[in-house]
């Protein structure tokens, strides 16, 4: 799979999350429709949505319902386009949805692996590829950015680092949505700063790729260390969300 066609996938899946088209995140304006959730939308989706803020980097396409239509609309008119992801402007919005009771809640970036970037590491512990089965003693708070216990039916693959007979990292990924498989990663404090995070990253990269799935990976654009994972696995900023 090409780097051009995961691009592809993950815009036709933003559109079918909002209730847009894909070709809207292409375009050189701003746009703006109604929020509709599609059947097909990521499983973690739930309404009540206000609106949502996509940019993969050429416009915004923001899709709202009909209480903010108008302010969204206004909003993402009085700004270039990458300003409306950013404070204090992001202020000016959030005080008049607030007046109609509703408020902005979460902000992440996402990444797509580069294909020409994908590393091949190893650290100084064993790996090993982790099917559904067994995760299921690992539902622990110390991997809960690997598997997520309110929808372990999601969590699909992992590659597990192990000191000895002790899992020491894990990464693993849901398969949020039909095309597109969502990485999290987990390393136990005393074995941080090895390199391990980036090799189960990478790793399991090459095996979701290797099953015709997109990888992807999310990160809170203030999570430095997360982000330096991402960098290093091969993966490189592909849509923001608001």
């Amino acid at each position: 799979m090409t780097n051009r066609e995961m691009l592809e996938i993950a815009m036709r899946q933003s559109a079918e999350d909002m209730g847009c088209y894909a070709e809207d995140f292409k375009k050189n304006r701003n746009v703006v429709s109604p929020l509709k959730i599609g059947k097909d939308a990521r499983k973690y989706l739930k309404e009540p949505i206000t609106c949502n803020l996509v940019s993969y980097g050429n416009n915004i396409v923001a899709a709202s319902i009909n209480e903010t239509f108008d302010l969204i609309t206004e909003y993402i008119g009085k700004f270039e386009f990458y300003h409306c992801f950013e404070t204090p402007n992001m202020h000016w919005l959030n005080e008049r949805l607030i007046k109609k009771g509703h408020k902005i809640c979460f902000m992440a970036e996402y990444y797509l692996p580069d294909t020409s970037r994908i590393p091949d590491l190893s650290c100084a512990y064993k790996t090993r590829i982790l099917k559904q089965e067994d995760f299921r003693e690992l539902y622990l708070p110390e991997w809960s950015n690997a598997l997520c216990k309110e929808r372990k039916h999601l969590d699909v693959l992992g590659v597990g680092a192990y000191d000895g007979n002790t899992l020491v990292g894990l990464a693993a990924c849901s398969a949020d949505c039909k095309d597109m498989w969502q990485i999290g990663v987990d390393v136990l404090p005393k074995y941080r700063r090895q390199g391990i995070a980036s090799v189960l990253t990478s790793t399991l990269t090459k095996e979701i790729l290797s099953r015709n799935k997109v990888p992807f990976y999310c990160t809170a654009w203030s999570n430095i260390r997360s982000v330096r994972n991402a960098v290093k696995s091969g993966f490189i900023p592909a849509w923001v969300v608001v």
